[in-house]
């Protein structure tokens, strides 16, 4: 099987790119391991991602945003991080007119079957489910990338695009490193009803041995997110509705009423990943496969966005020059471009991480007077708001 470009993956990120390449008359092939019920109808995961105005503007350019239910979008207008006691905090409103909210969220299988109709009867483009990929090589100046299948199928293409997980057995096969760290926690997730308004504002709350989130949908409607230690999560996973929801109206201390939960509930284990390179090739790495971000700023599924439509950019530059859409220089602009976009936040989330969830008494000394001197400083709500709303 001979094409232009292979997507290896059928998440979001695999999606959008595939969607990016709309008119440009590549022919694409892209391989996803799940069946196809399994992308057509994506079953609720518990995940709620808080989309950036930059992310709802490339949503929209592919034709997804229109495809979510508006009754699954919810606005968020504030955001709010504390730590255990602490009286400070750090607060961010959003601003007047269009940005009168920092951002959206939406539950993750509403993107992910919004994306999967828009590319799902796209000329040029032949989606392939079951698809399980066994190796793949990148292919050296002048060959082209192959993909070996299970099946024994082989799939030739011009350009690799690897998109499947941060766990990404095809990032291994291509011989790219990565740093994969385990964080020997597992975030809960689950949805709930409270008592109390929660004024469509987002909260991170870093308490003593746990850390607490509530992400606002709509009405008295939120996501909660414990996480914990990974057998921890998996106890607190086990209790029933009931006493579920008694457990997390304590451990969010009331500060919405009593919670009552009326979803399934999901737990993962966190772990992030750095790729040591971007591209290799003819291949180029995106979404989680280049980067896997801790959930705490909730930013890595914006960076995979943003990073499929910077590769699709350069490509599509490329084919419209009449150029190799692998080209060297072509790979290395995606690349710089990405690793600069990723780099700050992925060190800073990891520092961050580290203070907020440090027991020793110096880190707990030194978050307290870190939120006390970022609630003081003049620049630093802006540019947290500027960065959502750009």
């Amino acid at each position: 099987m001979d094409c232009d470009v292979v997507i290896v993956g059928g998440g979001p990120a695999g999606l959008a790119f595939a969607r990016s390449l709309e008119d440009s008359g590549l022919r694409i092939v892209l391989l996803e391991r799940a069946p196809l019920a399994a992308l057509a109808t994506p079953r609720f995961d518990g995940r709620e991602i808080a989309l950036t105005h930059g992310s709802k503007r490339i949503l929209e350019q592919l034709g997804a945003w229109a495809r979510i239910p508006a009754e699954e979008i919810a606005p968020m207008r504030a955001a709010k991080v504390v730590n255990g006691d602490s009286p400070f905090s750090l607060n961010f409103t959003a601003g007047e007119g269009e940005a009168d909210r920092l951002g959206w969220l939406v539950p993750n299988h509403r993107i992910r079957a919004a994306l999967y109709e828009a590319v799902k009867d796209q000329p040029g483009l032949c989606l392939v489910p079951g698809a399980e990929v066994v190796h793949a090589r990148s292919g050296a100046t002048g060959a082209r990338a192959e993909v070996l299948l299970s099946s024994g199928e082989v799939v030739r293409a011009k350009l690799l695009v690897v998109a499947d997980s941060r766990l990404s057995k095809t990032r291994e096969a291509l011989g790219i490193d990565a740093d994969v760290n385990p964080l020997g926690r597992s975030m809960m997730v689950v949805r709930v009803r409270h008592e109390l308004p929660h004024g469509a504002t987002a909260l991170e709350w870093f308490d003593h041995r746990q850390t607490l989130a509530l992400l606002p949908l709509n009405g008295n409607m939120a996501g909660a997110v414990l996480t914990l230690p990974e057998e921890a999560a998996r106890r607190v996973a086990a209790f029933d509705d009931a006493s579920l929801g008694r457990d997390l109206t304590r451990r969010f201390r009331q500060r919405l009423g009593r919670m009552e939960v009326v979803s399934d509930r999901n737990v993962y284990p966190l772990v992030t990943t750095w790729a040591h390179q971007f591209v290799s090739g003819r291949a180029a790495l995106i979404g989680d496969a280049a980067v896997g971000m801790h959930p705490v700023t909730a930013h890595g599924f914006n960076l995979g966005l943003g990073g499929q439509a910077l590769l699709a950019a350069e490509v599509l530059e490329a084919v419209r020059r009449g150029m190799d859409p692998a080209l060297p220089a072509v790979l290395r602009r995606f690349e710089s471009g990405h690793r600069a976009a990723c780099k700050p936040l992925y060190t800073g989330t990891n520092l961050l991480v580290r203070l907020f969830t440090d027991e020793r008494l110096p880190a707990r000394a030194m978050r307290h007077a870190v939120l006390r001197l970022g609630a003081g400083l003049p620049f630093v709500r802006p540019t947290v708001r500027a960065m959502l709303t750009h």
